[in-house]
């Protein structure tokens, strides 16, 4: 069976999620934040060098990385699932943009804003490059989604998964007002059966700091 090394408030309700989608069976190894820092607990660094969730075992197999962790499990269980295009089409490169697009460029100015929150008024000069970039991919994000349900194609796949974490704590701090189909999205995503049940198991994925 697969196991889950699931941290709370994390990217891990990803993997979660996915699995639900797929419909398979796994179990959840739970592990809470620090309630001081709100890091992850050393006990990670037991299962992986980083120390950072998610992480899966398969079949001996330990694999890091949520976008990894996504390929990996649609590859390997999702052949009858429409959760990733066909390989060297159209819609697979737009897909592969977007399953990248969420943590190699959406996700750092969010991060930033979290981190120098705690630095009080000393984070003042940070704040418009940090909410200028904030903007910029959340007006891009915004714009690729005109008109469309899912990120790629007519049905969901692990490029929604990856993109929706990226809006939860905006979506939760009402953020999203300005981002019509932003906000659409992520409460259209919410109404999967298979999100409610990721969420059941695994708790909200947004991260309220300490």
């Amino acid at each position: 069976m697969i196991k889950v090394h699931h941290l709370s408030q994390s990217r891990s309700t990803r993997i979660l999620w996915l699995l639900e989608e797929l419909g398979l069976e796994y179990e959840i190894i739970s592990y809470e934040r620090d309630a001081v820092s709100r890091l992850a607990p050393p006990e990670l660094k037991e299962i992986h060098p980083l120390g950072k969730s998610p992480v899966i075992e398969d079949d001996g197999r330990m694999v890091a990385e949520s976008g990894s962790i996504i390929e990996y499990l649609i590859e390997a269980y999702g052949s009858n699932s429409k959760l990733a295009p066909a390989p060297r089409t159209d819609d697979y490169w737009r897909y592969n943009h977007f399953l990248h697009f969420a943590e190699g460029s959406a996700i750092l100015p969010l991060m930033l804003y979290l981190y120098t929150s705690r630095l009080g008024d000393a984070a003042a000069p940070l704040h418009p490059r940090i909410f200028s970039e904030i903007d910029n991919h959340f007006s891009y994000l915004n714009k690729e989604l005109e008109g469309r349900e899912f990120l790629v194609g007519d049905d969901l796949t692990g490029a929604d998964i990856q993109n929706t974490y990226v809006l939860e704590n905006p979506y939760s701090m009402g953020l999203l007002d300005q981002y019509a189909n932003l906000k659409r999205y992520v409460e259209f995503m919410h109404a999967r059966p298979a999100y409610h049940k990721a969420i059941e198991r695994g708790g909200s994925p947004a991260f309220t700091p300490a």
